[in-house]
């Protein structure tokens, strides 16, 4: 029953702010409604958390919402709002280990070598800055746990489903922040898109991966 509810009430949020950022109106009310959707899911995964899974799905989303409260709402402090979210990775390869069994040495090593590769390749740039440096973190941490979420098995198939639409939403992310740098580039295409993209794919992946928490463990 509350399951339900749950997915109700996040569909008629999505609805709303999907509706409002199409016809570009009522900013205010989209990002109210938006940050609502996610507190939601921080709500319901910790009522639904049972044991050590759910617990850390529930800090996850915690961190989820400081992440959200600097990015979304205050639209300011980005670097904190990354951090919080490199700090959700974190949990979530915790997550992902934990269903596996172990085996963290062998994706501590590549996500080592991913990111010194990146960072290296943003200093040879010229690109490299605190933000960049810790999004280039933030994006291998998630994208690693997107790949490796896919071997826990079917029952946690919303967790990597999740994940998956959680890049969907960064990769908006990158092509808004690209825009900038490209004059009239957001008046349509791609551009266009990813400025309603970002929460299309965001907040299923949040319902998603709150939905992933099981009561029976």
């Amino acid at each position: 029953m509350i399951r339900r509810l749950f997915w109700t009430a996040e569909a008629l949020l999505y609805a709303a702010f999907l509706t409002l950022d199409l016809l570009n109106a009522g900013a205010g009310w989209s990002k109210g409604l938006k940050y609502a959707s996610i507190l939601l899911c921080f709500v319901f995964a910790w009522a639904e958390a049972a044991d050590w899974d759910g617990r850390l799905v529930g800090t996850a989303l915690g961190f989820t919402l400081a992440a959200d409260w600097f990015l979304l709402v205050l639209d300011r402090w980005y670097l904190a709002g990354v951090c919080a979210f490199c700090v959700v990775q974190v949990l979530y390869l915790a997550r992902i280990h934990r269903l596996l069994g172990g085996g963290l040495r062998g994706t501590l090593l590549l996500r080592g070598l991913l990111v010194l590769g990146a960072e290296g390749a943003l200093a040879a740039l010229g690109l490299w800055e605190p933000l960049t440096a810790v999004s280039a973190l933030y994006f291998i941490q998630l994208a690693v746990n997107a790949l490796e979420s896919l071997r826990p098995g079917r029952r946690y198939a919303g967790l990597a489903l999740g994940l998956w639409l959680f890049i969907g939403c960064d990769l908006c992310v990158g092509l808004r922040n690209l825009s900038t740098f490209l004059p009239g580039a957001g008046q349509g295409g791609l551009f266009a898109f990813a400025r309603v993209g970002m929460w299309l794919f965001y907040l299923p992946s949040q319902v998603l991966i709150a939905s992933s928490v099981r009561k029976e463990g």
